[in-house]
């Protein structure tokens, strides 16, 4: 039912964020509705109703959803236990010592997800190059598992030493622990990494298994109610990577969602640079709890090999985004010493901003907007959300009081600190790693991001906003944009100048072949199959790799990968070496291409030009002025503005000041080029 409609739900700290797409007309329709923290799947089904989108006319469904993250930032997942080789037991208990732990005074060791006593060990034993030494012991092994299930664990996770290079006596393990443990959920590390370290393989594996159990219930849970409604379509979610994965993959490997939350917006973003030909891009997606940062560099979303949460490493690939906690929900208080802070705790979805009228009373960023004049009571925001200009004073009243401020005054410096903290999270991915930001452009999106885009731009010289159509939701528009994917790895430590083309050609060959296999099981033939293959690289001696993509086309792949591996250490380190070369792992990337929907073009203005339909009086310097409200609906391609001026949408604002100039673009998009004034 490929043509029917498209659906994409958001779930975010505050609100969970929809998209509505008709392919036959390219109509996008975007809303918002409350998250719902303590019945997940409500706030989902809830949005399919505010689009007005009938469950068993949608074709597609991609939802991405922060339930398996927020679990584990509140230490609310399953029970689990970690069984090991004999000898090993305390591998992820131990993790790893590094140049962080030596040099750093400040470092703390990550909190486990388990404790000694949740940790088991039996005999077994595979050498590095794929040897089974001992096999395992089931007997040993059968006696772990009924310990296991008469302690109520939820779940398991089996990490065994060199399991990435024969999974053997994991896979029997597996099947024991199905045996006697039948009710606990089971993962296996090498199903999730097939890559070298132990510690970094087992703690994804531990991840994994913390929360599946949650995961595999709200999947199943939301998937019957959907088919109750007679969805017969694809259900996808939104993975770390940046693509999708379907929800019966996400169910049994649910680790690969944690870090996905700002991945729709990310792909969203680069998709959109290509239309836009803009293809260097700073990204900053602004919800309700945190803001993320990130980059797309030549119309690509920046990936990087391993990840972590809260210091425990993550063995899968993630999009490269810099995550810190400045929403619109972001309290605004006084620390110990008395100084102004804003976030990072928030006031999430329940009870939300002051200015909301739903019971929240501490102050927030968006009560310091809306007190600086940004928002107001005189537009709702979604169609039906009145802000309370009162209660966001009010709020930010006993703050004032205390530094001797007025509200406005303290607004401003509220919304000054929180631009502050997004310019160092921008500094973070770009300046610390040595690229100018103003050879970008900047991007803003999310309900947050265009309050913060001009001031934060203008801090760090970058020369022009961009803000996408739809940017309250846009996250939800990205996730359309995302193709199915599936990750596959192999280490194969060894002197690249011993390696050949044959190699090569035989180690993919097994990845892609099993790639193939889950795209065909998920409705994808081979026309609708792509394969990316790429080789981590490194100089002898060096801990880290570069992942350089494989020439395939080349008649001497190992001349071919030297050089490239060489151009690419040049960019990224400034300089060569010349010792010798080692491969360290293979990677595919196996994509299944869905359907994009085209970006529908703005309709241009013919005669005319656009209108305010209100002012308000916003406090942004020593002396109040008077910014013109324009309705974003209301815009039309090849529409321009001057400064000040605030464009107010269905899910989102965007303010520009004084010497600021934006331009209404042919997909809708606003781009606004910085002046030298600004406030």
């Amino acid at each position: 039912m490929q043509s029917g409609t498209r659906i994409s739900v958001d779930v975010g700290g505050t609100f969970t964020d929809v998209v509505r797409l008709d392919p036959a007309s390219g109509a996008l329709r975007f809303e918002k509705v409350p998250t719902t923290p303590q019945a997940p799947k409500r706030g989902v089904l809830h949005a399919f109703g505010k689009v007005e989108a009938p469950i068993d006319q949608v074709s597609t469904f991609n939802h991405g959803s922060t339930l398996g993250l927020n679990s584990l930032l509140t230490r609310t997942g399953a029970r689990i236990a970690v069984i090991g080789t004999q000898g090993f037991r305390d591998v992820y208990l131990l993790g790893r010592a590094g140049s962080r732990v030596m040099y750093d005074i400040t470092f703390r060791k990550p909190e486990p997800l388990v404790r000694r006593r949740d940790t088991f060990e039996v005999p077994e034993r595979t050498l590095y190059d794929a040897t089974v030494r001992t096999p395992l012991d089931r007997e040993a092994a059968a006696e772990v598992a009924r310990e296991i299930a008469a302690g109520g664990y939820e779940g398991v996770a089996v990490g065994f030493l060199h399991a990435y290079a024969n999974p053997e006596n994991e896979i029997a393990m597996g099947e024991v622990l199905r045996q006697f443990a039948p009710e606990a959920e089971v993962t296996l590390s090498h199903e999730l990494s097939r890559e070298y370290r132990e510690y970094e393989r087992t703690s994804t594996a531990v991840l994994d298994a913390y929360i599946k159990p949650i995961m595999r219930r709200y999947l199943t849970d939301l998937g019957e109610d959907l088919r109750r409604a007679d969805f017969d379509g694809r259900f996808l979610m939104s993975r770390s990577g940046g693509g999708a994965m379907t929800a019966a993959a996400a169910a049994e490997q649910p680790v690969n969602l944690i870090l996905s939350g700002p991945a729709g917006g990310v792909v969203g973003a680069a998709a959109l640079s290509k239309e836009l030909s803009e293809p260097n891009v700073i990204t900053i997606d602004m919800g309700g709890t945190s803001l993320d940062a990130s980059l797309i560099l030549d119309h690509e979303p920046v990936l990087h090999q391993g990840a972590e949460f809260e210091g425990l490493p993550i063995n899968t690939p993630s999009l490269y985004i810099h995550t810190i906690g400045a929403g619109g929900g972001s309290l605004i208080s006084l620390d110990k010493a008395g100084a102004l802070q804003v976030g990072p705790q928030s006031a999430g979805a329940d009870p939300g901003p002051a200015a909301y009228g739903r019971g929240g009373e501490r102050p927030t960023f968006t009560d310091a907007a809306v007190s600086l004049g940004y928002m107001g009571g005189d537009l709702a925001l979604g169609g039906d959300l009145v802000l309370d200009e009162e209660r966001a004073a009010q709020a930010l009243a006993p703050v004032a009081e205390a530094l001797g401020l007025s509200v406005p005054e303290l607004a401003r410096g509220a919304v000054q600190i929180a631009n502050m903290k997004i310019v160092g999270a921008v500094r973070s991915i770009t300046v610390d790693l040595g690229r100018d930001p103003q050879d970008f452009a900047l991007m803003s999106f999310g309900g947050g991001g265009g309050l913060v885009a001009v001031d934060v731009a203008r801090e760090l010289s970058i020369p022009r906003v961009i803000v996408p159509p739809g940017q309250g939701a846009f996250s939800a528009l990205g996730m359309l944009m995302a193709d199915v994917q599936h990750d596959f790895s192999r280490t194969a430590v060894q002197p690249l100048a011993d390696l050949d083309a044959e190699f090569f050609a035989q180690t993919y060959a097994s990845m892609e072949d099993e790639g193939g296999t889950a795209l065909l099981g998920e409705g994808f033939g081979p026309e609708a199959q792509t394969f990316q293959r790429t080789v981590d690289v490194r100089y002898q001696g060096q801990e880290h790799s570069v992942s350089v993509p494989y020439p395939r086309e080349s008649a001497d792949p190992v001349a071919a990968l030297a050089a490239e591996f060489a151009q690419m250490h040049r960019r990224l380190y400034g300089h060569t070496m010349t010792d010798p070369l080692e491969v360290t792992t293979l990677r595919v990337n196996a994509v299944g291409v869905v359907e994009k929907p085209a970006w529908p073009a703005a309709q241009v203005r013919v005669d005319g030009e656009p209108t305010p339909v209100l002012t308000r009086t916003v406090h942004v310097g020593e002396e109040p002025q008077e910014y013109p409200v324009f309705t974003r609906e209301a815009l039309l391609a090849g529409d321009r503005l001057s400064g000040p001026a605030i464009v107010a949408e269905h899910t989102a604002t965007t303010v520009l000041h004084a010497g600021d100039a934006l331009r209404v673009g042919g997909l809708g998009e606003l781009v606004i080029t910085l002046g030298a004034e600004g406030v």
